[in-house]
């Protein structure tokens, strides 16, 4: 059986379904979904104590730092006698698989004349001095404070 639009639409169907299944392989690489992901740390502390929360870096795909100096930290929002200092340190980045120590810090929360339980939120901006200029991040976490026994 013979079409009435001919040979034509035939090769123009097939042009338009390669060209269908084409663009998504030949786009892959140029754009990626990103999700910004805001996951609070949940930490509790007695009136006293202090807590490593976590190591501070800023690397390149080479694992090589970027950094000018040691990250800072600011406390955006928390309760009274919540202290949050960044003490200057090697550390390796696992989670970016590189093997050798980098420059950067260790991030420690303290809590001192805590009179009663509370349960807040602490928001901390961590200041990255970098060779391509200041960075920013925000570190959300979940409070539990405690008076001493």
């Amino acid at each position: 059986m013979r079409l009435p639009w001919g040979e034509a639409m035939h090769i123009k169907h097939k042009f338009v379904f390669a060209l269908a299944l084409l663009t998504p392989a030949v786009f892959a690489d140029c754009a990626q979904a990103q999700t910004i992901e805001q996951v609070a740390t949940n930490i509790s502390l007695k009136n006293g104590e202090s807590t490593e929360l976590g190591d501070l870096f800023f690397i390149n795909m080479n694992c090589k730092s970027l950094l000018k100096a040691t990250p800072e930290v600011e406390i955006m929002d928390g309760p009274p006698g919540v202290t949050a200092a960044v003490n200057a340190a090697k550390v390796v980045p696992r989670g970016y698989s590189c093997a050798n120590p980098v420059a950067g810090g260790k991030l420690v929360i303290s809590a001192k004349d805590v009179d009663d339980y509370s349960l807040t939120r602490l928001v901390l901006r961590i200041n990255y001095n970098t060779v391509n200029g200041p960075r920013q991040r925000t570190w959300n976490i979940n409070l539990a404070l405690f008076p001493s026994n």
